[in-house]
């Protein structure tokens, strides 16, 4: 290989390498809470950068996961049902049901409920996803009420937020 294809492969690589780290300089998670009268429950979809999820996961057990694999979809659902929760008026923590996942190259869509309950009941949101791990990380949690739309952003500072 000439010294002008050296040049231009080790360019290449660069520009690569560049354009790698200019496209994830932001980290945030956008949650959406809402109410679905059909079927009595409130529904709660998150989504967060891939790279973010796959660099939590190998940086807390030193191994690459499959989230495709229920055995590794569980590792991840410990991890956000441990950081993200709400609370009733009493206190109390309102029973969040896991779903499951839709994982995509640049992002992880998790589906959670809270059965037969409405969105009305909760007076608190707790959310430190990967706020614990990435200084920068930025949470923003949309609730539409009835009548309402109400957002939230959650940070390292800030991990616990009333609703009303």
């Amino acid at each position: 290989m000439g010294r002008r294809a050296r040049t231009l492969l080790a360019a290449t690589v660069l520009a690569c390498c560049c354009a790698a780290a200019w496209a994830h300089q932001f980290h945030v998670g956008i949650t959406d809470v809402s109410f679905n009268a059909r079927t009595g429950s409130t529904e709660i979809v998150h989504t967060y950068m891939t790279d973010d999820i796959d660099a939590l996961l190998a940086n807390l057990y030193q191994r690459q996961f499959d989230l495709t694999q229920p055995e590794h979809e569980a590792v991840l659902r410990k991890y956000i049902e441990k950081r993200f929760w709400m609370r009733s008026a009493d206190s109390q923590r309102l029973p969040i049901r896991w779903v499951g996942l839709r994982v995509g190259a640049e992002s992880v869509v998790i589906y959670q409920e809270i059965e037969n309950t409405p969105l009305s009941k909760t007076a608190a949101i707790h959310d430190e996803v990967l706020t614990d791990f990435i200084a920068e990380q930025s949470n923003t949690v949309t609730l539409h009420g009835k009548d309402m739309i109400t957002t939230l952003i959650f940070e390292r500072k800030n991990p616990d937020q009333g609703v009303r």
